[in-house]
């Protein structure tokens, strides 16, 4: 498999991209990277102009296979809507949520997984490192979640999609929101996660998505990682709770504390393709 390695939004330390580039190379995979991806223009890898022709060359260039995003960080929200139909794999997560939901618009699969810096730092046999092989290979993922005492019990069969939540909020309202990822027709599995964002703030996320119809129209919902968002007493619940309070009237499985988001143990999960999740007292269980 040919990668390419751009930096369509923050900047990054050109040292993850070596490491993380030679690690893939010891996999088998070929890796070229875009002509600005070690480039830095203010917090961003690079101008806006930089970033998006960095994107659009891997997207046009028939030799690569898939888009390995080097970080997150902030700078997708500038340029997606110059960023052409998604027509190959693009890993990454966090600020590549958009790019991910632009995939599913564009009906490609894509991997919600780790990046430069954990794929450079983590050790081999970690489990993020081995199931990200298998994901590039083509093999099957299977993943057991211990119980939680939020779950709601049961199970689904449908394609996943979603990523971070600060991110898909943000493209609410516009072409690349979750209404037009065709959820309506699928009822999918929806993965949500975030990083030191303010308790009522998530509060203020999930009601505009049960709003605007987003929560009634899936089949599952996976929360994942909330990382340094701290609960509030004034809330008068957990950060958790929060999100079980707006999806409370629907049936739907749903699985809290999955191992996804902003932590080293962010395991990899394809976008696009058909899941069989079951959530039980025992356990849950994801399989793609």
């Amino acid at each position: 498999m040919h990668i390419r390695i751009i930096s369509p939004s923050g900047a990054i330390d050109p040292l993850y991209i070596d490491q993380a580039a030679a690690r893939l190379r010891s996999w088998g995979h070929e890796v070229s990277e875009g002509a600005h991806a070690r480039g830095a223009w203010g917090r961003f890898a690079g101008t806006d102009q930089e970033r998006l022709s960095d994107l659009v060359a891997a997207l046009a260039d028939p030799s690569v296979d898939a888009i390995l995003c080097s970080r997150g960080g902030y700078g997708l929200q500038r340029i997606i809507d110059r960023v052409p139909n998604i027509t190959k794999p693009v890993i990454g997560f966090s600020d590549i949520t958009a790019l991910h939901q632009l995939s599913a618009i564009s009906s490609q699969q894509s991997v919600h997984a780790i990046m430069c810096k954990h794929i450079a730092t983590l050790p081999e046999d970690s489990e993020p490192l081995v199931a990200l092989r298998r994901a590039l290979n083509g093999e099957p993922l299977s993943y057991s979640v211990a119980p939680h005492p939020l779950n709601r019990d049961g199970s689904a069969k449908a394609p996943v999609f979603g990523g971070n939540l600060s991110v898909l909020y943000g493209l609410q309202g516009t072409p690349y929101s979750l209404q037009q990822s065709a959820i309506s027709s699928q009822a999918p599995i929806f993965l949500i996660e975030d990083i030191a964002e303010r308790h009522y703030h998530i509060d203020r996320m999930m009601r505009n998505l049960k709003m605007s119809g987003v929560l009634a129209q899936i089949g599952g919902l996976i929360v994942g990682q909330f990382s340094d968002c701290e609960d509030d007493p004034a809330m008068n619940c957990t950060v958790y709770e929060t999100i079980k309070e707006a999806v409370a009237e629907y049936d739907y499985p749903v699985l809290f504390n999955a191992p996804f988001g902003h932590v080293e143990h962010n395991l990899p999960i394809w976008f696009g393709k058909e899941a069989q999740f079951s959530v039980t007292a025992e356990g849950s269980v994801l399989r793609i």
